[in-house]
């Protein structure tokens, strides 16, 4: 059985469509093509505007045009993360899917159903004739996961509806109503180089196995920052053992929790048998204080060949202790909805390069104030350090509004249909609604989708079940839009 043999069909086969087309993050022209051919050959009206978003347009069904025009939203690009043995070029290999029991997988990378299975749900609506609804606008923006590209380059009067349905929530049977907003900060450490000197052998020091995650979904679950890890063990190498640094890579995307990290370091003759007792003894002390969130989490120092250069034993330290300090993690919890995540940092990636340290983190918080405390506390362990920071890409969190009139009509929807009431909540995650917001202010907006486990990570997997109950919602929503 294939995810084509699954129901509903329509959705199936246009989230198996979405599959077979690589879209990273700021490579999804295929994908921006394909939607907007997959438009023309409906004989709906179909725009690409300036920047790639796509918008198609469906008239409403015979008796009701008199309904509210409601857009169906999500986003064509993935997070491209694989397992390291595996062989993948998210540029041009198309996700291999598999069924594990009630549960859709990839073969060792991300599977794309964020947001994948909310686009096929979009266009399978354009596609049915079986469904009743008023006007139906569909707007596939691109670049959400590394940037939100497509929804802040959104020109103001280019839709036309009054209700929108983003499609890139991860839990069935929860609407939100609101999320968190981000800012991203890159951190650069000035360093020098010097020759290797005589009597030192190349080694690398590397953290892996950690299950990493999406950092805005699964920061709450404290899981390993493979970053971190490498940069506390790394530490006292480099104070206490004599250990020289040469060079320190780890993490590719900011809204991805790192799951590997590794160094190249140089360990002088003699020292060798306590440098590895040492790590040995690292690597129990951490896995026992990550036996419940990454079980697999490995550090394991092997031997390298000998770099040329090495940074200055100084320098070294000053930019491992400025990531070990930097702020990390969840940093505070909502005072207004328990259990939620307020503000939070997540040390995405860590590299040397052309001498200088780089750290890219992803900053989140549904309180404005709260993010720019945030970066004051990066500006100053990098500034101290020696290093700039530069903070780009902030934007506003979605502010719920709980008397929203679509939030109560498909509260209602959900329970006439499956007997209970869906939970309404807010996310720490970043959903496009907020900064759509900014151009149409009379928008009312809420957020669904099936069931997705592990985003932004080669463990990402999406329920089966929760697809057929999400899509037959949907279908019921829309045919319960009220009048203009």
């Amino acid at each position: 059985m294939t995810i084509k043999d699954l129901n509903p069909a329509v959705v199936w086969n246009n989230f198996y469509a979405l599959t077979r087309i690589p879209r990273p993050s700021k490579k999804e022209a295929r994908a921006v093509e394909y939607l907007y051919e997959f438009g023309k050959s409906l004989g709906l009206e179909t725009i690409r505007d300036e920047i790639g978003n796509i918008i198609i347009r469906k008239p409403a069904t015979p008796g009701m045009e008199n309904r509210k025009g409601v857009i169906l939203q999500g986003h064509c690009d993935m997070v491209p993360q694989k397992n390291p043995d595996v062989e993948h070029d998210f540029e041009k290999d198309p996700i291999e899917t598999w069924i594990d029991g009630e549960w859709v997988k990839a073969k060792g990378t991300t599977l794309g159903a964020d947001n994948g299975i909310g686009v096929a749900m979009a266009l399978s609506v354009l596609q049915s004739d079986d469904i009743k609804h008023g006007p139906v606008e569909v707007l596939v923006t691109i670049d959400e996961e590394t940037g939100m590209t497509g929804a802040r380059e959104l020109k103001p009067g280019v839709l036309k509806g009054d209700i929108l349905i983003n499609l890139d929530s991860e839990t069935e049977g929860e609407l939100y109503i609101g999320c968190a907003g981000g800012l991203d900060a890159t951190a650069e450490i000035p360093y020098s180089t010097e020759n290797v000197p005589a009597g030192y052998t190349a080694y690398d020091l590397k953290v892996s196995g950690c299950q990493g995650g999406h950092s805005g979904m699964d920061i709450i679950l404290y899981r390993a920052n493979a970053n971190k890890v490498l940069a506390r063990v790394l530490l006292p190498l480099l104070r206490d053992h004599d250990v020289l640094l040469s060079s320190f890579e780890g993490g590719n995307m900011r809204n991805a929790i790192p799951r590997d990290a590794h160094a190249s370091v140089l360990v002088p003759e003699g020292r060798t048998a306590g440098v590895e007792e040492y790590v040995g003894k690292m690597q129990s002390v951490i896995r026992s204080e990550y036996t419940v969130t990454d079980p697999q989490l490995q550090i394991s120092l092997s031997a390298a060949g000998l770099p040329s250069v090495c940074i200055c034993r100084e320098d070294a330290l000053r930019c491992i202790r400025a990531l070990s300090v930097s702020p990390e993690g969840v940093e505070r919890m909502s005072d207004q909805m328990p259990g939620l995540v307020e503000t939070s940092n997540n040390t995405a990636i860590a590299r040397t390069e052309d001498g200088k340290f780089v750290i890219k983190t992803l900053m989140r918080s549904s309180v404005d104030s709260a993010k720019d405390l945030l970066a004051e506390k990066m500006r100053a362990v990098i500034e101290l350090a020696g290093g700039k920071v530069e903070f780009t890409g902030g934007y506003s969190g979605w502010a719920p509004n709980s008397s929203s009139p679509i939030l109560h009509a498909m509260k209602s929807v959900y329970e006439n249909l499956y007997g209970n009431t869906p939970a309404v909540l807010a996310i720490h995650a970043g959903l496009e609604c907020g900064i759509i917001s900014g151009n149409y202010p009379h928008l009312d907006m809420v957020s669904c989708g099936p069931t997705i486990m592990s985003p932004h990570s080669p463990d990402e997997r999406l329920n089966i079940p929760s697809v057929e109950k999400c899509w037959n919602f949907l279908k019921a929503a829309l045919e319960a839009i009220p009048e203009k």
